[in-house]
């Protein structure tokens, strides 16, 4: 058996390996000695690009432009240095450039056929991402006829094999265990939601990554590549050629709500702003101030921005900080702008509404495409690709019920899990939600419970730390006051229009004026900051005073139900008031929740309550209204009529409706009240109709 070596070579020394050598002989020399020291657990010679770009400027740019031949020259040069401790054999790092400057960045949108073999610097979310698969290398071919194995080095565009063998025969076997394989894993990357304009939809990119980057990203990732932009062959009798990105280099740039640089003046300006004793005023204002009043919803949505502490528990149980907020209100009352307004604010967040959102849309799912070589991948959601930050959640009534469910672990757990195709995993959706919905019959009935005039599951909404019902309340004092600001809002627009179309400035009285109408108090840009400088740096504990407040307020409301009858708060309750009180203390930056917090979180909590979990009937706080869908008090009136119904049944085959709306009015109960009751069993499953003017209970003694 004869082994040849057939293997394009560019021996033919090319200028650049010597300035190359140049550069890393009085620049990386240290760098390269410790990955000698560590080759090949390590494997990647990382070069920044400024420093390239110091020593020889027109080589920077040349690699730009040629970064296949350059980053081969980078290659053998590193292979020529004079290393004392190189004494390994077949060394050959990656080459791996990174930190290019702003102005190298291209959008995925803008990549196009002048990019071709050229170097590209992308920013993007991971979209899917496959299993790390083999790819060949360095193919061994083993002719069936004479035995002489061929070395061949493999290209991208496809398996490459002798052309002929010695004894003039092309007939060959793949010798694979004699062959080498290098890792390689397929990704997707598409825009970052932030960047979009209008209805664009995001573009997306395939991108391959090998070797010591393999595994390195998971769906919701967002990162910065710089990669070589390659063709897919061409298909038979096509033109028009795939794309994709060849990695040299890939980092992690923000995973995390809080990954948001800040200056030292920066901080100063923001432990000065804490420490302001209408700070919270403030940051009310600075939330939609285009939108008048809502004091108490925008407060909520500021607590929310700022968060409450994640706890890991020692057996590695987590509680959730993240605090989710439900808002339910009359048309046009501006719920959708608080959510658009509350985006551009959050350093991380996704928007997602209604009907065009779906449960893949919202969360992950393993899909089945030519994207991972036929096999299945995983493909992330909003609430993944929001993980760390917020999703704001529009029209949430009117998604589908099936999609919905998804939000009921990401919610309470902090997680997706996905189970598809024999690929079983988690993700984490480390996500705050804010929701809005409408009323199922578009405006609010005073007098009819809150739960029955949203479709929502109760389980869902339990789920919620606050709910708000929004209310469009016709009050001449309250609708003048929301005209004049309307209005003067449309008045500053239009002006700042005219004054830009016509390349004049306003007076500073005028443009005062109009700053004072819709300008933030907090300026977005620091707003942001100041959130991001608070969840990385501030985690409050409860104070003694603290929890003394929390405790006996919850016990006190728990105690009040108990002798109403109906169970005013639950253990989520309790948990939403430390979430909430430590948000507060957040925006103080203390590492010590007061008693100012807990009081505030109780306001909140008790605005909550008052507007959403109050019986319409009996005026009592009853939090059964969003566990179970019924007041306590309905729970009793059916229970009731169910015992008058089986209590009848034992007397007769068939109990007539007649004899149980006698019964039900001397306990009461009045018609309209007993049929609804009726209805309701009935829909329940409880009792059914055996003919027409009868009733009769599903089980019976």
């Amino acid at each position: 058996m004869v082994e040849r070596v057939m293997v394009e070579s560019s021996e033919k020394e090319s200028p650049f390996v010597e300035k190359f050598q140049q550069f890393f002989e009085s620049v990386y020399k240290k760098e390269i000695q410790k990955l000698v020291a560590k080759y090949p657990d390590e494997r990647s010679l990382n070069i920044d690009f400024n420093d390239l770009e110091e020593f020889d400027f027109k080589l920077a740019e040349d690699l730009i432009g040629q970064p296949d031949f350059l980053i081969e020259a980078a290659s053998l040069a590193v292979r020529k240095l004079d290393v004392p401790s190189l004494d390994i054999e077949d060394f050959a790092p990656h080459i791996r450039v990174h930190n290019l400057p702003d102005d190298k960045s291209v959008m995925l949108r803008d990549i196009g056929s002048r990019h071709i073999g050229k170097m590209l610097y992308v920013e993007g979310v991971i979209k899917q991402v496959t299993d790390v698969l083999p790819k060949l290398k360095m193919a061994s071919w083993k002719c069936n006829r004479c035995g002489n194995v061929y070395r061949v080095l493999q290209k991208d565009s496809g398996v490459v094999q002798p052309a002929f063998c010695e004894c003039r025969h092309r007939d060959f076997s793949l010798v694979a265990e004699d062959s080498d394989f290098i890792d390689y894993q397929k990704i997707q990357i598409q825009e970052s939601l932030e960047f979009l304009k209008g209805n664009a939809q995001p573009t997306s990119v395939d991108v391959y990554v090998a070797d010591d980057l393999v595994n390195m990203v998971v769906p919701g990732d967002k990162i910065k590549i710089v990669g070589i932009l390659r063709l897919y062959p061409a298909k038979e009798n096509k033109v028009v050629f795939g794309r994709f990105i060849e990695t040299v280099h890939l980092e992690l740039t923000m995973q995390e709500f809080e990954d948001i640089e800040i200056s030292k003046e920066e901080e100063q300006e923001i432990k000065e702003l804490s420490k302001k004793p209408d700070v919270y005023e403030k940051l009310v204002a600075s939330i939609a101030p285009s939108i008048y009043g809502h004091e108490t919803v925008k407060e909520a949505i500021a607590l929310q921005l700022f968060g409450g502490a994640k706890k890991i528990l020692p057996n590695d149980q987590q509680i959730r900080g993240n605090i989710h907020l439900l808002l339910v209100g009359d048309p046009g009352v501006a719920k959708s702008q608080m959510l658009m307004a509350t985006h551009n604010i959050a350093p991380k967040s996704i928007y997602v509404g209604g009907k065009t959102t779906s449960a893949v849309g919202l969360t992950a799912t393993a899909v089945k495409d030519e994207f991972g070589e036929g096999g299945w991948t995983l493909k992330a959601g909003a609430l993944v690709l929001a993980n760390g930050g917020i999703a704001m959640c529009d029209e949430l009534d009117k998604m589908d019920p099936d999609e919905r469910v998804a939000l009921h672990e990401a919610m309470e757990q902090g997680t997706i899990s996905v189970a598809k195709a024999g690929i079983v995993t988690r993700f984490k959706t480390d996500t705050s939600i804010l929701a809005a919905a409408n009323p199922k019959f578009s405006r609010f009935d005073p007098y009819q419970p809150f739960i029955e005039q949203l479709n929502l599951p109760p389980t869902l909404i339990s789920r919620f730390d606050l709910f708000f019902m929004i209310r469009d309340i016709l009050d001449r004092t309250s609708d003048t006051k929301i005209a004049a600001h309307i209005l003067k809002t449309h008045q500053a627009g239009a002006k700042l229009f005219q004054a830009r179309r016509k390349g004049k400035e306003l007076k500073k009285e005028e443009m005062k004026e109009i700053e004072d109408i819709v300008m933030p108090t907090i300026p977005k840009d620091l707003l942001k900051k100041y959130i991001s400088f608070a969840r990385q740096n501030v985690f409050p504990t409860l104070s003694k005073e603290a929890i003394q407040t929390i405790s006996d307020f919850y016990v006190d409301l728990r105690e009040r139900g108990k002798q109403e009858g109906s169970f005013s708060a639950t253990h989520r309750q309790l948990e939403g008031l430390v979430r909430l009180s430590e948000a507060s203390a957040r925006v103080r930056l203390s590492d010590v929740v007061e008693k100012q917090d807990a009081d505030r979180a109780i306001r909140l909590l008790k605005s909550s309550l008052r507007d959403v979990v109050t019986d319409p009937e009996t005026g009592k706080i009853d939090i059964d209204i969003i566990a179970t869908g019924q007041t306590h008090s309905q729970v009793e009136l059916m229970r009731k009529v169910l015992g008058i119904i089986k209590e009848k049944n034992e007397q007769m085959d068939s109990v007539p409706l007649k004899e149980v709306m006698d019964e039900a009015a001397a306990m009461n109960i009045d018609s309209e009240k007993a049929d609804d009751i009726i209805r309701k069993l009935e829909r329940k499953g409880e009792i059914y109709r055996p003919k027409h003017g009868f009733v009769k209970p599903t089980e019976t003694k």
